[in-house]
């Protein structure tokens, strides 16, 4: 594998995790705010307990982005993914996660 290669996995695969961990803060806090039994919250997510248990100590390794994501719309959010030109400065492209 080339060096660039290597960097460039190395890249995704940080974002990914940060990605991930974004998320899993979003729906931490959503399922706080309802006040969600883990029991509840894992009926809502339609996945066992043992999962939410996962999902609230930030073992994320069984879980995707899109997984994520689909939590959350099962927790009544939308969820947008905005593509615009980056800003003009040099740096590169970057992909931003916020709850709002």
């Amino acid at each position: 594998m080339t060096r660039a290669r290597h960097d460039v996995e190395s890249r995704l695969a940080d974002w990914e995790k940060q990605t991930k961990v974004r998320l899993a803060v979003a729906i931490n806090q959503i399922i706080e705010d309802l006040h969600l039994s883990q029991g509840i919250a894992a009926r809502r997510l339609k996945i066992n307990q043992p999962k939410i248990s996962a999902l609230s100590n930030y073992r994320l390794e069984g879980f995707s982005v899109e997984r994520l994501m689909n939590f959350l719309t099962a927790l009544d959010r939308d969820v947008d993914i905005v593509i615009r030109r980056k800003s003009k400065s040099g740096r590169t492209g970057r992909i931003l996660v916020t709850a709002a």
